[in-house]
């Protein structure tokens, strides 16, 4: 502003000033210097007695426009409709504000003087320094809603900053807004999973009165929620609500998982149902897809629970009753046929699991190398042999003939690897657990083999899935496949014996999680020549390893009466923790147990269960995984203690009614 009132102060004494300097030169020319010097001195005297003039002139006359644009803007301001005021950045002090400000505040007192934090509870600036124009959050002003709008204008240099505030009264736009998010449909497909095993031997009239009463429970649930319930099928339900009904049932546990419970058949099996909700689709064929996809994912991990499946993420509710199996053997004959028809074509075949791979890895990995040789396809492990808790058993693989130049680095299968290449994924559904992400990320074909509950961020290109929750182990999958694939006199015997161990470790010593299939995957196993005291050396810890497990054992702690959780002060690995968190359940009175180890710059927890306590969801919210008797979670960034209280506020979240 100054730099425009000093050009309509501009006047002609600089060009005079100018003239006498040319003047002065001259004389200066004819020798007489006297006169020259007179001349220049007047003229820069005069110059500066000018500019001096017109410097205090510009001074005044922009501190009165100033003054009167500020006076302007505040007469404007405080008749303006709307809310105003000005805050000193600083202290957030309110220096000024307009009358509509006190009405809003129902109040005729000034608030001028006092700090903007305690006129609005916890109301920052933060946002305003950032740049942005407006606040993150609406305003409650008594009973209307407003939104603030805000702006810093320029200041002079070194002068302290002040904020324009501004409220806008939006009550009606956000009732609106908010009615519609409220009224948005939600779709939800309920699923009675163990129908088949209900109804399995019943005669007519009994499975009559078993879907009366099926759907008298579900119809009176949905009835108090709203909404339009249709029976699509026999044991399959849809259901559509309004988006305000869904905090309501989320509040309440979806309370139709109990009550589906409480019915039973003749034969005393309590019926369950799986239930899928879609929501924040832009169409209802959209919310549609995300409620079956909700629902494959509950069924993928046991059934008996509700996932909500939005734009971007799953959420889980239930899941903490025993699994039931309902595993087929037509199942697993279709995908071996269609494991089989997916190597043939492939250029090369890797294997893959999880990162700091055990024997259920590595036996799976070696069954399925049986099947591609029996194929004719060449196939590779991508393991991390320095970092594996599996050593002997890769000791005693490696000691064959076939298997010399079998195990590769991720790096060094990324090299080898082309657009035909297959990668199989054994014993994990997630991306983030695998060897290596990059060589996940970098193949066009995928297949996985899993038996752990599906994660949210589970692998979902894979162009074939065998994922059986029910199993007991990876390696029992695989044999299974290698019944229906591959003649059993084929299979080299450091193979089988791997497959044995990655089913002996999973099952805890055919303790944990088996089923009559385990039995028949071992008993094929033991037929073909299997030795089970080979198994157990494989098993076998040393002196120190032993000391260091009952340490472990010793540092452990009772929580909620049945619940032992243990935290080692020295750094051990994983397959030690492991073991100790499953001698922990030989204790009398224990059911469940947590082993908490640091590895490198992180907590890893070691989590086993008899089965009444699902570990799996107990971890889920820690970023864990695994299934209902053995799962782990890891946690970056913070102390063992820290870890500790997370881990007791899991649990009693999980316990939460």
């Amino acid at each position: 502003m100054e730099r425009s009132i000093k050009r309509l102060l501009r006047n002609g004494a600089y060009i005079f000033c100018a003239v006498m300097l040319i003047f002065s030169i001259i004389e200066a020319a004819r020798e007489e210097y006297p006169v020259a010097a007179a001349m220049a001195a007047a003229a820069v005297i005069l110059l500066i007695l000018d500019l001096a003039v017109t410097r205090q002139r510009v001074k005044g006359i922009a501190a009165n426009v100033q003054t009167a644009v500020d006076n302007l803007s505040k007469t404007v301001s405080a008749a303006a409709p709307w809310p105003m005021a000005e805050i000193r950045m600083s202290d957030g002090e309110i220096l000024w504000h307009n009358r509509q400000l006190q009405r809003a505040l129902n109040t005729v007192e000034s608030r001028v003087g006092e700090r903007i934090g305690d006129v609005f509870h916890d109301f920052r600036l933060d946002w305003l320094q950032s740049g942005k124009q407006e606040a993150p959050d609406e305003m409650q002003i008594r009973e209307r809603r407003f939104r603030c709008l805000g702006f810093l204008p320029r200041q002079e240099a070194g002068a302290e900053p002040i904020a324009q505030l501004l409220w806008v009264d939006s009550t009606e736009l956000l009732d609106t807004r908010d009615e519609f998010l409220r009224s948005r449909p939600v779709v939800s497909i309920i699923l009675i999973d163990n129908y088949d095993e209900l109804t399995n031997n019943l005669s007519d009239s009994a499975v009559s009165n078993l879907n009366a009463a099926l759907n008298e429970c579900i119809s009176s649930w949905a009835e108090k929620i709203g909404g339009l319930l249709r029976k699509l099928e026999r044991n399959r339900f849809l259901f559509i609500f309004e988006a305000k009904e869904l905090f309501r049932i989320t509040e309440g546990k979806f309370s139709l998982l109990d009550n589906t419970r409480g019915i039973t058949n003749p034969n005393g099996i309590a019926a369950t149902i799986s239930f899928g909700v879609g929501k924040d689709g832009a169409s209802f064929k959209e919310n549609y897809d995300f409620a079956t996809l909700a629902l494959e994912m509950a069924l993928s991990r046991g059934g008996d629970q509700a996932v909500i499946k939005d734009k971007f993420d799953f959420s889980f509710y239930g899941g903490r009753s025993v699994e039931t199996e309902r595993r087929s053997k037509v199942k697993s004959r279709v995908m071996a046929s269609s494991l089989t028809a997916l190597i043939q074509p492939a250029s090369r075949v890797f294997l893959m699991g999880h990162r700091n791979a055990d024997a259920d890895v590595i036996g799976a990995a070696c069954g399925v190398v049986a099947l591609c040789r029996s194929l004719g396809k060449k196939a590779n492990i991508v393991v991390d042999q320095d970092v594996s808790s599996a050593s002997k058993l890769l000791e005693l693989i490696r000691a064959d003939s076939e298997y010399k130049d079998i195990f590769l680095s991720g790096q060094d299968a990324m090299l080898q690897a082309d657009a035909k290449s297959l990668l199989i994924v054994v014993d994990t559904n997630r991306p983030d657990q695998v060897e290596s992400r990059d060589l996940l990320e970098s193949m066009n074909q995928v297949a996985v083999i899993d038996h752990h509950r599906r994660a949210a961020d589970y692998i979902s290109n894979a162009a074939l899935n065998l994922h059986e929750p029910f199993a007991s182990s990876a390696s029992e999958l695989v044999t299974e496949l290698l019944t229906y694939t591959v003649d059993a006199k084929a299979i080299l015997p450091c193979e089988l014996t791997a497959l044995m161990a990655g089913i002996v470790l999973d099952t805890k010593n055919f303790t944990v999680r088996v089923n009559s299939r385990t039995f028949e995957a071992a008993a094929f196993l033991r037929y073909q020549g299997v030795d089970p005291v080979d198994v157990k050396r494989l098993f076998r810890s040393g002196f120190e390893e032993t000391v260091q497990r009952y340490r472990i054992i010793e540092s452990a702690r009772v929580y909620r009466d049945y619940m032992a959780i243990a935290c080692a002060e020295e750094n051990v690995s994983r397959a030690l923790a492991g073991q100790a968190a499953d001698e922990l359940l030989s204790i009398d009175g224990i059911r469940v147990s947590f082993v908490l180890f640091r590895q490198e710059a992180a907590i890893f927890i070691s989590a086993r269960s008899i089965g009444t306590v699902n570990v799996q969801v107990i971890l889920e919210p820690l970023g864990g995984g695994g299934n209902a008797v053995t799962a782990g979670a890891q946690l970056k960034g913070i102390t063992m203690e820290e870890a500790r209280t997370k881990l007791v506020g899991a649990i009693d979240h999980y316990f939460a009614p």
